[in-house]
């Protein structure tokens, strides 16, 4: 019997895939120093989040400048609720939009050295945006 169409189709199929679909990257800072947490969990599911890194204070003298301030996953610097806010809403927008049934999650990344302030700017500008789910970045350790 000869399977060469049939070869031929799945490796047409296999191409549309592969181009139709799109890569899920969560972009992580290994810059912002999160808390050791022992009963943290790995995430089953990283579609749907929002990434917002806080940076704490007493960084290394290199990245002293970024010390007590908020920045998106792309490295720009959120310096106003307004802008958590408007960054926050249109990314929700765009989760919204383009994934199936889908509910955006806030992933907050803290360094443990930062001022609980800040964390309440970003959760509070995030519910202005209509973000209420969020997911706190740690690492997790042996039990």
């Amino acid at each position: 019997m000869d399977i060469s169409s049939m070869i031929d189709l799945v490796f047409l199929l296999l191409i549309f895939f592969m181009v139709s679909s799109h890569l899920i990257i969560v972009r992580i800072d290994k810059n912002v120093r999160p808390s050791v947490v022992k009963n943290a969990a790995v995430a089953e599911v990283a579609t749907g989040r929002i990434v917002i890194n806080v940076y704490g204070f007493g960084l290394r003298p290199e990245l002293a400048a970024m010390e007590g301030k908020i920045f998106d996953a792309n490295g720009n610097e959120l310096d106003t609720s307004e802008a958590i806010e408007a960054f926050v809403d249109e990314q929700a927008t765009i989760i919204r939009e383009s994934e199936a049934n889908l509910t955006p999650k806030l992933h907050l990344r803290a360094d443990f050295a930062t001022d609980t302030r800040l964390i309440k700017k970003v959760v509070q500008a995030s519910a202005k945006a209509g973000v209420i789910d969020v997911i706190f970045g740690s690492y997790a350790t042996e039990k």
